[in-house]
């Protein structure tokens, strides 16, 4: 079976800048072939991984209203415009969620993509499920099973409170997650000991802390995909670090 990687954390904490040099790590590792899963409606992995989507699975359920071709199934249609969304790149794929067209909730695109990861992970050794912030996602039961989450926090009280809530209702859904752990991102210097000692109350098993770094930022204001950060970025070797300790191969 695939291993199925989970990302998960309250907004603003670069969950997704962290699920992109997971990728990179991944593919380092020649864990391949890996399919990347935008499960955000406000997609920006993409822009981590510097591809250009076309197709996301909102657009394709919209498209259905348009009819299905003569011949065909509505299933055997919807799996044809499932395919056209995924983005081929060297080693991975990524498909992305998307918006609906219009006003409206994100149920059926939801649906679509939880029936796709069904069929699709399969063919994959490694899946990165990058989803929107908070824990909708999880009550929604997008991420149905998990060998690994990872919920990405920042270095506050409230962000590992989040962390707290999220890895909490994960269990109280009796999801199939196997391992979580907690990242901590953006950490200027050591971790602090309140911080430290927050995560041990919460007990939330801490892999690690990644380091503020201005070559990120940089990178995001230039527009450059932070999947070509250097090795030699703190972020890279940090998350590397942690990677190594936490991800079987």
């Amino acid at each position: 079976m695939s291993l199925i990687i989970a990302m998960a954390g309250k907004g603003g904490t670069g969950k997704t800048t962290i699920a992109g040099l997971l990728i990179r790590f991944l593919l380092d590792k020649d864990m391949k072939p890996i399919l990347a899963v935008d499960a955000d409606p406000n997609a920006n992995l993409n822009e981590v991984l510097g591809l250009r989507v076309e197709n996301t699975l909102g657009e394709a359920r919209e498209g259905i209203r348009d009819g299905v071709p003569p011949g065909m199934t509505r299933d055997i249609y919807m799996e044809c415009k499932v395919e056209e969304c995924i983005v081929e790149r060297e080693g991975y794929d990524l498909i992305v969620m998307g918006r609906p067209e219009g006003a409206g909730c994100y149920c059926h695109a939801n649906t679509l993509l939880s029936r796709s990861m069904d069929r699709l992970c399969g063919n994959y050794r490694v899946v990165v499920m990058d989803n929107e912030a908070g824990m909708e996602h999880i009550s929604r039961l997008v991420a149905r099973r998990a060998d690994i989450l990872l919920i990405v926090s920042d270095a506050t009280q409230r962000g590992i409170q989040a962390a707290q809530r999220i890895r909490d209702l994960a269990r109280q859904l009796n999801l199939e997650v196997k391992k979580d752990y907690v990242i901590i991102n953006r950490v200027n210097g050591e971790l602090a000991p309140a911080i430290k000692d927050a995560v041990k109350a919460a007990g939330l098993n801490l892999a690690g802390w990644v380091p503020e770094d201005a070559l990120i930022s940089r990178y995001d204001s230039e527009g450059q995909p932070t999947i070509q950060l250097p090795e030699t970025a703190p972020s890279v070797q940090a998350i590397n670090e942690i990677f190594e300790a936490i991800i079987p191969r």
